[in-house]
Formats: C-alpha cells, sequence, structure tokens
C-alpha cells in the first residue's frame, strides 16, 4: 500500500510541474519571440514480483511480474516553430521568417533571441531597450575608393548607426550616355563657325537639324553643382562629331585614352571635341579624339577641366556604350534622343533616415538623395535549437546539447529572411493549453484520489485489531 501512496505523490509533483509550464505558456501568449513548452512523462523504475521464464516441452512461458513505482517528467521541450508577424510599422522592429535567432551581447556574454523590439541608444547603438543589451551584426567599411561596404565574413561587432552624419560631398566620376543619333540628319560641312554650328543644332524644325544637344548635372571636388553640355553634329555618312563644356570651368579637355586597348596614348592640350564612328547597321563601333582611338570593349572619353580655386585639374568619364553593341549611343533613322541617363556625383548630405532589408541590411537615406550600406544584422542557427538554455528577457543561451552557433547573413545557409517594421509573437495556442490544463487537472485531481484511497485501506488494515 505504500508503493501506492508514493505512485500518487509523484503523480502529483509531475502534475503540477506540467501545470506550472502550462500557466507559464499562458502568460507569456502576449510575448514577442517566446516559445511554447510542453511536459511529457514516463514511468518510474519498476519492482520485479517475479522473473519471466522461458517455454518448456510441458510448460508455456510465463511472463515477468512487475509493480510500477511512479512516474517522472522526461522531458521539457521546447516548440521552437514560427510564431506569426505582427506588423508594428518601426523600422528598427525585426522579425525573422524562418529558422535562425538575433544575436545581442552583454560584454563578451552572447545571448540570442527571436524578440527583435530593438531602438537605437543615444550613442546610435543597436539595442534591445529592455535589458541595453546590444545588437551584433556588421559595421560598413571604406575602401580606397572611397566605397563603403560590409564584410559579414568578419567578427560580429556591435552595430552602430552615425545618425544625423554626414556624407561628404562625391566629384563625378563617370557619365553615361544612351539612346540615339539620328542618322537621317544631314551633314554639317567643314569650316563653319560655331554661331552657324549652334544655329544647325538647335534649328527648331527637326528636318532641317543636324545635331543634338545634351545636358547633365556634375559635381565638382567641392560638391558644387555645374553643368556638362554636349553637342554632337554629323560630319560624314557614319560619323559624327561631339564637343564637350562644362559651366564655371576653365580649361575643358577631352582625351580617348588608348593605351587602355593596348596602344600608347597621347594627349592633346585643349582639345575639346572627339568623333564617334558607327557600323552602317548604326552600332558604335569607334570613338577618337583625332590623335588616339578606341575601337573594343567600353568606348570612353576622359574630360579633365579646372574650376577657379583649385590648381588640380579634375576629371571624369564619358562611357558611350560597349563596341559593337547597341546599349550606350546608337545611329538609326529615329529622332535624336541621346542624353546621359547617369552620373556618380553628388554634394554633400546629412543622413535623416534608415531602412533594413530582407538580408538585415541598414541602408542610410541621406538629405543629397544617396543611399549608403550602414551595417547588417547578424543571425545565428543552432543543430538543435531547442537544446538551447532560457537565461530570461525571452534570451536564450548556448547549452551543450544545442551544437555550436553558426553565425552569418539572414536567408543563407538555413538562415530565415528579416522582416523590418513587423515583431514574431509567441507561439503559444490558447485551445491546446486550455485543453492540457482541463487534461493536468483531472491528472492531478486522479492521482490524489490515489493517496486518499490507499490511505481509507491502510485505516481499514489498522482496524482490524479491534
Amino acid at each position: 500500500m505504500m508503493k501506492s501512496l508514493y505512485s500518487g505523490v509523484s503523480g502529483l509533483k509531475n502534475h503540477q510541474v506540467r501545470m506550472d509550464v502550462v500557466g507559464n505558456n499562458i502568460a507569456n501568449v502576449n510575448t514577442h519571440g517566446f516559445k511554447t513548452e510542453r511536459v511529457t512523462f514516463q514511468d518510474m523504475i519498476s519492482q520485479e514480483l517475479a522473473a519471466a521464464s522461458e517455454p518448456k516441452e510441458n510448460i508455456g512461458g510465463v511472463n515477468p511480474k512487475q509493480v510500477g513505482l511512479g512516474s517522472l517528467i522526461a522531458a521539457i521541450d521546447k516548440i521552437m516553430t514560427q510564431g506569426s508577424l505582427q506588423t508594428t510599422g518601426k523600422n528598427t522592429d525585426l522579425a525573422i521568417s524562418g529558422e535562425g535567432f538575433f544575436v545581442v551581447k552583454d560584454g563578451e556574454k552572447e545571448f540570442y533571441t527571436r524578440a527583435g523590439a530593438f531602438n537605437v541608444d543615444k550613442d546610435g547603438n543597436l539595442v534591445n531597450p529592455a535589458n541595453g543589451l546590444k545588437v551584433q551584426g556588421w559595421n560598413s567599411r571604406v575602401d580606397e575608393n572611397g566605397t563603403k561596404y560590409i564584410n559579414s565574413s568578419s567578427s560580429i561587432e556591435d552595430i552602430t548607426l552615425p545618425l544625423y552624419s554626414k556624407e561628404p560631398a562625391k566629384a563625378t566620376g563617370e557619365v553615361i550616355f544612351k539612346s540615339n543619333l539620328n542618322a537621317s540628319a544631314g551633314t554639317v560641312p567643314e569650316g563653319v563657325t560655331p554661331e552657324e554650328l549652334q544655329k544647325m543644332i538647335s534649328d527648331p524644325d527637326p528636318k532641317k537639324r543636324k545635331g543634338h544637344t545634351t545636358t547633365i548635372k556634375i559635381f565638382d571636388d567641392q560638391g558644387m553643382e555645374r553643368e556638362l553640355k554636349l553637342q554632337f553634329w554629323k560630319v560624314r555618312d557614319n560619323v559624327w562629331r561631339a564637343s564637350v563644356d562644362v559651366t564655371d570651368s576653365s580649361q575643358v579637355s577631352v582625351d580617348v585614352d588608348s593605351s587602355s586597348v593596348g596602344g600608347q596614348n597621347t594627349q592633346v592640350a585643349g582639345n575639346k571635341e572627339f568623333e564617334l564612328g558607327f557600323s552602317p547597321d548604326g552600332r558604335l563601333v569607334n570613338v577618337s579624339d583625332g590623335t588616339d582611338s578606341q575601337s573594343s570593349g567600353m568606348l570612353a572619353a576622359k574630360v579633365s577641366f579646372r574650376i577657379p580655386g583649385n590648381p588640380e585639374a579634375q576629371s571624369f568619364e564619358l562611357k558611350l556604350g560597349e563596341a559593337g553593341m547597341v546599349d550606350g549611343i546608337t545611329q538609326f533613322s529615329s529622332d535624336f534622343t541621346t542624353k546621359a541617363i547617369k552620373q556618380d556625383g553628388y554634394p554633400m548630405g546629412y543622413m535623416e533616415a534608415f531602412s533594413i532589408d530582407n538580408s538585415g541590411t541598414i541602408t542610410g537615406v541621406y538629405s543629397n538623395g544617396v543611399q549608403q550600406p550602414l551595417a547588417r544584422v547578424a543571425m545565428a542557427i543552432f543543430n538543435n535549437p531547442a537544446g538551447l538554455n532560457k537565461a530570461g528577457d525571452t534570451m536564450f543561451s548556448y547549452s551543450m546539447n544545442s551544437g555550436e552557433p553558426n553565425i552569418g547573413e539572414s536567408g543563407i545557409a538555413g538562415r530565415g529572411k528579416i522582416n523590418a517594421g513587423l515583431l514574431e509573437m509567441s507561439n503559444v495556442d490558447l485551445s491546446d493549453q486550455f485543453t492540457d490544463m482541463i487534461v493536468t487537472q483531472r491528472g492531478f485531481q486522479a492521482n490524489s484520489r490515489t493517496i486518499t484511497t490507499s490511505d481509507q485501506m491502510i485505516q481499514e488494515v489498522l482496524g482490524l485489531k479491534r
């Protein structure tokens, strides 16, 4: 009888633990990033009253006789399924769609969490505002060309955002041209005056127009806006000449660098013109400054100029198109549409906002229209995420059975994608929890009946003496 008493006690204890877990799940039904848990039981060791015997010639085998001594908690499992995503609209709120955890640090202590309710502190650090732990990732670096990049193969570090910082001005390095020169345009004879040339190029009658003018805003070393003006006119069949000018600048010159394609470059100071040669089917095949020429690869001309107060010459490239292709300037019997579509310079600006994409890359948006990568949020995955230790504050820590953290970019090697402006809700299912609560209550009640019934039986035994 004493066995049944203690079996009942083990059942009470186990069901109490199960009730504690159910209560914790329900308490965290609205906790972002929380993962529900479940309790599983197993029977305790059994006392053997009689051993099993094997069959013999004249009698069959006998099964063992065993009495169980109660139950044990087999495991308290973490259910690491995906929680639903809730829209918040806050750009520093991050949710993971798929596997993985955000990495946060307290000094050298590393923790992992699915709760992405982050914020920026006064020093620009991306942190969990509930406990101040710093979100880990990779900050951008600047290469020798002044281009920002993120090296996600390096060690993780605290993410720091340079809020309201300055982005220095960048001088224009290249201007890219596209579209068409009208092959039907008439030719301009040699020796015309600049005034006559201008009149022919800008004739209001498209049928009489013999050239085309295009402009684009470019920037010098100080970020000052200047206008680049190119005039194109036809000098003979399949050959066009172009003249370059930059406003408020001096010593403008154009040079076609033939040394880049195996020749020897000869630069003519003060030359502001170059020629474009086309194939009969309208493809750009050659560019020349009268001394040097290019006829393969990317055809380009280098423009140099000086500005008042700066003795150093500044230069940029006119990217005219791939030789033999139709991706740049072409010559077809269609309207003039040739223009510069893109240049890479900009003035100084201040960072006004930032955004986070699915790869976890944080991009700064500056007042001059420039967007620069600032940092990238790191993610960790584990072979056995259910083996992590709970560390409080909806965080987990490494355990001997979780496996080592595999840290890298989101969306790669099994890591989920990061969604900005959303938070992951807990994966607690209330219908399951309330059902579990009823089953747990009945199990507790039944075990208590085992104890009271055993007590009554002992009472009957004690009454035999009377």
